[in-house]
């Protein structure tokens, strides 16, 4: 601040007073008169209650999420889009009585300067707050009608929307339900299809097929002991016919033939277990050759008829019993293999039935949740019918004003008072710099690059004394160009 030559620039400042004084006096006139020119304009508002919801959320919750002061923002951005502006004013007259129609362009602009939304705070445990929304005009009735007509749209906008918003909900539920219960009843038939095709090897039937297959084998086993105890009973009765001539009838054997018997169930034993070239089986049959040579003579001396009829019918007996058994065998043996092929084909069959099973779980949550968020959504359209969820009314209508606006008029004064302080200022700036006497001591020094010895001060004449202030602030003014 010490380099800063104070009393120079507040001997400037006090020189050009007049300029300042005269730029700011035909400024703020000139404010004044173009404030007193405009056309008066009168503000007309209306209050908005957002209520809270009427029943509480914790029992029943409404579809419609968005607050209120988001609500709000929308319809607001609704409202003052160009096409509802444009006809609003042509709806209710606004521009009626210009002697041109204004541009659309212009239009829009001027309608979004008029139209005013503030919230008010309010101390409410459920959230509930007012909004109001003004309107300026150059008539208290039609500021007051716009106003009304504003809020009006905002209430009906507010709870049509919120009624849609949810009706589409409800509806896409709906949709969901519906779609969801054609995919079961399509995932239903390829399931019971698939387990029609597949009956023999689903899985909830592999312990049956294992167990009959078991039951199989066993009775297989069975009819293979029984019919080698067939095979070995015609063995009998054949040698027991070759060797006494008669088919076995109870009557006690001799020792011949009951060694006969006892040799050939012995091969037949022995069959089962070792080949036709063992030594067991050699020595055996070499055995059973010696007793029927025996035995041959004995029976040469007669033959009995009725004793050949017996046993043609025993053996007859048993040889369609060992047909039966080997029909039944072969069946037996298919059983056990298309068993067997089912068994191994069951592992597939599980892996594909749990997909469908697992699509039909899946889909079937789906559809329960669908279900029950179509409950939900049929509950908040009932809330939301009945605008219990949350609604506008309207709190207080707009009336008209008895008085026009003032701020304005005084901000445009205002601002015409600034604005000469400013541009004088700027003029004062302008001249001093555009000023290159020398007019300081240090202006001096600064020209000649040496200190003087002393600097004579300028010395007014007695007339320039005497002159008028005026005079002087003239002759100062061409003293300083």
């Amino acid at each position: 601040m010490g380099d800063i030559d104070v009393r120079f620039y507040f001997s400037i400042l006090l020189r050009r007073l007049p300029y300042i004084l005269v730029i700011v006096v035909a400024t703020t006139a000139l404010a004044v008169i173009v404030a007193l020119i405009l056309p008066l304009t009168y503000q007309s508002s209306a209050k908005i209650l957002v209520e809270a919801p009427q029943i509480p959320v914790n029992l029943v919750r409404s579809t419609v999420t968005t607050s209120s002061l988001g609500q709000l923002q929308i319809i607001q951005q609704q409202l003052t889009t160009r096409d509802n502006l444009v006809r609003l004013a042509s709806k209710l007259g606004v521009y009626a009585n210009e002697k041109e129609k204004p541009p659309i362009g212009s239009i829009v602009k001027d309608m979004r300067s008029r139209i005013t939304f503030d919230e008010m705070e309010l101390v409410s445990a459920d959230g509930a707050s007012v909004f109001t929304i003004g309107f300026e005009a150059a008539t208290p009735a039609l500021a007051a009608k716009v106003a009304n007509e504003l809020a009006t749209s905002i209430v009906s906008s507010n709870q049509r929307q919120r009624t849609d918003r949810a009706g589409d909900t409800l509806e896409f539920f709906n949709q969901e339900v519906k779609r969801l219960d054609a995919d079961l009843n399509r995932i239903e038939a390829d399931l019971l299809k698939f387990k029609n095709e597949n009956r023999d090897t689903l899985p909830e039937s592999l312990e049956f097929r294992r167990t009959q297959q078991s039951s199989l084998q066993e009775r297989l086993i069975s009819l293979e002991r029984e019919e080698s105890d067939l095979r070995t009973r015609r063995s009998l009765l054949v040698e027991t016919y070759m060797v006494t001539g008669k088919y076995p009838t109870g009557e006690p054997l001799t020792a011949e033939q009951q060694m006969l018997m006892d040799l050939n169930k012995a091969l037949a034993d022995q069959l089962a277990v070792f080949s036709e070239t063992s030594p067991n089986i050699i020595a055996l049959r070499a055995r059973i050759a010696a007793l029927r040579g025996k035995a041959a003579p004995n029976k040469e001396r007669g033959v009995d008829n009725k004793a050949q009829s017996g046993l043609d019918l025993q053996l007859s007996d048993v040889d369609r019993r060992i047909d039966a058994i080997e029909q039944e065998r072969v069946q037996i043996t298919q059983k056990i293999a298309d068993l067997t092929q089912s068994i191994r084909a069951t592992p597939a069959t599980d892996i594909r039935l749990n997909a469908l099973e697992r699509t039909l779980s899946n889909t079937q949550t789906q559809y329960n949740t669908a279900i029950a968020r179509r409950a939900e959504a049929s509950l908040g359209q009932q809330i939301e019918a009945r605008s219990d969820g949350g609604r506008f009314s309207l709190l207080e209508a707009a009336t008209e004003p008895q008085s026009p606006l003032r701020s304005r008029r005084r901000l445009i004064v205002l601002a015409g008072f600034l604005a000469g302080v400013a541009l004088s200022f700027a003029i004062i700036v302008l001249l001093e710099v555009l000023n290159k006497t020398i007019r300081r001591p240090a202006e001096l020094v600064q020209m000649l690059q040496a200190q003087p010895l002393a600097v004579i001060p300028f010395i007014a004449t007695p007339d320039e004394t005497r002159a008028p202030l005026l005079r002087r602030t003239l002759s100062s003014v061409t003293r300083g160009f």
